[in-house]
Formats: C-alpha cells, structure tokens, sequence
C-alpha cells in the first residue's frame, strides 16, 4: 500500500518543490529575495475589468451554476477577438470554449482524445502540461524540437515516419514558454499542410499571443487555410490582461475536437463563477488600450533586464515576445546544471531564477527569467549577480551542490 497510484508514479517532482524551501528558509533568515522564477504578473487587472466582477456579483442570480463550456457572451466575445486580431471567423457555439485557464483546457483535451499507448508529439524545452498532460491520460510522448524551424519539420518527419503507432497530435506553443521563440505563418503553413496529409491533429498554445515586443504581432496558426479542419488552439486572459488568480482562457477550433473538449468538461464543471465569465467578457470586448500599456511594461522590464545583466557579465538573449527570457548558464556553471545553479544564485544572491530542467531534459542548460518585477527590482537582482559573478572563478572552479533527486 506504500507504493505511488499509478498516474503519479509518471509525474516527476515538480522542479519548484526543490526551489521553493530554499526560498522560504532564506526569506525566514530575513534574506530580500527577488523572484524571477514563476511566471506569475505582478501587474493588477484593469480597474474596469475589477469593476464588472463586482457589479455582477451583487447579483444573487449570478451566484448559481454557471455552464461548464462557457457563457454565450463569452463565448461570443472571443469569438470576436479572433476575428479583430487573427482575421478568422469561429462560431461561439460550436467552435469556443471557455476554460478554467489553458492549463486546464490542455489538460482535459488530453484526457478527451488520448488512449493508451497513443504517441503525441511534444517540443522539448516546452510548459510541463504540453507532455504532463498526455501522459497522465496514458499517452506516449515523443520529443520534438523547441525553435520553429526546418531542424523542426525535418524531425516531424522523421517521428511520423518512424513512430509506432503514428502519432495523434503535434503540440505548437508560440510564442514559445519558455525559450519563447516566435513562429511565423510560413511555418505555421508548412506544419499545416504536413500535419493534414497525414491526419495528425495540432493543438498549438497561444497563451502569448500578446505579449511580444517591437511591433512584431504573433500569428495564429489558424489563420492558415484549412488549419481549422485539424487544429484547436488555446489562450488564456492571465497574461494579456494581469487575470492569472481568475483562471479564464479559451480553446477555439476544429468542431470535433472542441465538442470532445465540451464533453469531457461537462461532467468535471460548471466553469467558472459567472460574475468572473461577465468581466472576462468585457475585457475582451474593450479598448485595446491596457494590452498596450502591459505590453510596454514587460517589453520596458525585458530592455533592462537585458542591459543590466549583460553589464553584470550574464549575457541574456532578448527575447521577442512573452514574459520571460530563456538564459543560458553562465559558462563557468554549466557543469552544474540548471537545477544545482538555481540553487546557487538563490543562496548567493537572493535571486530566484526557474531551473531550465523544470521544461525538459534539453533545458537543462538553461534558466528561465520571469519578468515579474520591476525595474529597480531587476537592477538590484544584476548588482548582486555581478558581485556573485565576479568573485568566481573564470576557470569554474566550484564545487556542486549535494545531488538532488532527477526532476
């Protein structure tokens, strides 16, 4: 009776449970920590997006089930927002669903389509639910490379050629968490146009759609001709309009497969309180102009981050969109891997960075940088980094941490 159920014994540890203690003590040691590692805004929703919520939820009608696919208005106002944005016509009534946060709507997509022994095809570094969630339903993942590219489709083929049985589903998540690449539409239609010939269906994340930087608007896949006969795409208000505790995003898509969605949702909720499904609606169906001003916050954080860290002797690539930057270890650390350098720089410098490990076996060599905190908080994290950084050794000469367990 000891041993792990059976689905949990395919979960490894999450890669914050080895982090978060190490945090905790140092802050219970009165130590400042900055927290760069979850990707969780720090950014308050909208006034008039709070506004609504509380004007709906006085009334008492509204404190009853809600409806597990999404209420009409929501469903309609997405429906809209992909029309305005991406220029692609859904139907709210057979092709959106509203779900508790693409995370959820990942998930349970999972459990719809998945049999056991099904192999789903997965980018490696990517967000853990993109293969935690195939595998909790039974599924066979097989990985895929993260950057957009013809290393990219060049593996594609190789994996439906040589995969047994051939694959189910192909994962995209652009812009990407958390090497956040960005694809482009003549990618998008190569995939496209691969994945229908050999009826593999796309489930593609773009829970970033817009967070991204410089003027350069990510694509949907859907935009595509005929994408939608195979493909079901998901996003989330988390990030777009500082919503993460709300838990509202969307799938929208292929018919059949948001049915099967809608199904399966419709025996494990009610969806979300109704009050919240209203001013998620009227977020979506107003000005764009607080996207632009929490776009231009993150884009200001990613400009010193890049700066000050550089300046401190850490190289950090710029990213093109979302809210974090995919770092390669410091070469005098890399034979530590991602994990044992957290640590690190936790107990160092009170800077706490995600282990890139945490998104795959191929992160391992990374560190993802969440931009949660403000500019002088992110100076600050580069002054102790460049203190850390410059009593070191250039030759690596440090000594690992104790090992701790695979994650």
């Amino acid at each position: 009776m000891s041993e792990d159920f059976h689905r949990i014994r395919r979960l490894p540890p999450y890669v914050f449970d080895h982090i978060n203690p190490i945090k905790a003590k140092a802050r219970a040691n009165g130590v400042d920590i900055i927290d760069l590692g979850m990707g969780n805004p720090d950014l308050p929703t909208p006034n008039h997006i709070v506004e609504k919520l509380q004007e709906t939820a006085l009334d008492p009608r509204t404190h009853r089930y809600s409806t597990s696919k999404g209420i009409p208005g929501l469903r309609k106002a997405q429906a809209s927002y992909y029309g305005r944005r991406f220029g692609v016509k859904l139907n709210p009534d057979t092709q959106v669903v509203a779900t508790l946060g693409s995370k959820e709507g990942f998930a349970n997509m999972a459990a719809a389509i998945t049999a056991p022994g099904d192999v789903v095809l997965v980018p490696n570094p990517t967000y853990p639910i993109h293969s935690f969630g195939f595998i909790m339903a039974g599924g066979v993942v097989r990985s895929m490379p993260a950057d957009p590219n013809e290393d990219f489709l060049r593996t594609l083929d190789r994996a439906v050629r040589h995969s047994i049985p051939k694959p189910i589903a192909l994962i995209l998540n652009y812009p990407a968490n958390p090497t956040a690449y960005v694809a482009d539409l003549d990618f998008y239609a190569e995939v496209v146009k691969y994945c229908k010939a050999h009826d593999i269906f796309i489930l593609s994340d773009l829970a970033y759609a817009e967070i991204y930087f410089d003027g350069v608007q990510p694509p949907s896949v859907l935009q595509v001709p005929g994408a939608i006969d195979i493909t079901v795409e998901f996003t989330s208000m988390s990030k777009t309009y500082s919503m993460p505790g709300w838990r509202v995003g969307f799938a929208v898509g292929n018919e059949r497969l948001i049915s099967a969605l809608a199904r399966v949702k419709s025996y494990l909720d009610y969806g979300a309180f109704t009050p919240i499904q209203v001013a998620a609606a009227t977020a979506l169906n107003g000005s764009d102009e607080v996207i632009e001003d929490v776009r231009k916050i993150y884009q200001l954080r990613r400009d010193v981050m890049v700066e000050s860290f550089g300046r401190a002797g850490w190289n950090i690539p710029s990213p093109g969109a979302t809210m974090f930057a995919w770092a390669p270890i410091p070469d005098q650390f890399a034979h530590l891997g991602s994990l044992e350098f957290a640590k690190l720089l936790i107990q160092e410098t009170g800077v706490a960075v995600a282990p890139g490990v945490g998104f795959g076996e191929y992160g391992d060599q990374y560190i993802r940088l969440a931009l949660v905190e403000n500019e002088q908080r992110i100076r600050q994290a580069a002054r102790a980094i460049k203190k850390f950084l410059g009593g070191v050794p250039s030759h690596g000469n440090v000594v690992p941490m104790q090992a701790s367990t695979k994650v």
